[in-house]
């Protein structure tokens, strides 16, 4: 179990170093709408965007499982007014649409993960 976590904290900070995530390396700091981004990790995939109207942040788009090997591909978005929300893939092939929405905020971070 030691190395799953190892693993995951090292894909996490590759995720980060490389800007596959809306965060900066170090640090992390949030996205502003209008903004966009195509994240691509070992076994997933995903594209998303952040809009605004108002002062409701919506983030929506797609995240796809790109492997066989019983992890699911996740989107984590954890807004800045507090809230969060987070979209599944779970098998081969399967693709998940999704669209979120945060009141009285501009700014949100999502991330690409896998977790089994």
């Amino acid at each position: 179990m030691a190395f799953g976590k190892t693993f995951l904290s090292a894909l996490s900070a590759a995720v980060l170093a490389t800007g596959l995530a809306l965060t900066a390396a170090g640090p992390v700091s949030a996205a502003t709408c209008p903004s966009s981004a195509s994240p691509v990790i070992p076994g997933a995939k995903a594209h998303w965007t952040l809009s605004c109207s108002g002062n409701t942040l919506k983030v929506y788009g797609w995240v796809e499982d790109t492997r066989a090997d019983g992890d699911c591909a996740f989107v984590h978005v954890h807004a800045g007014n507090g809230g969060g929300d987070s979209a599944d893939a779970c098998g081969w092939g399967t693709r998940t649409n999704f669209d979120m929405s945060f009141p009285r905020t501009k700014t949100a971070e999502a991330r690409l993960q896998l977790e089994n």
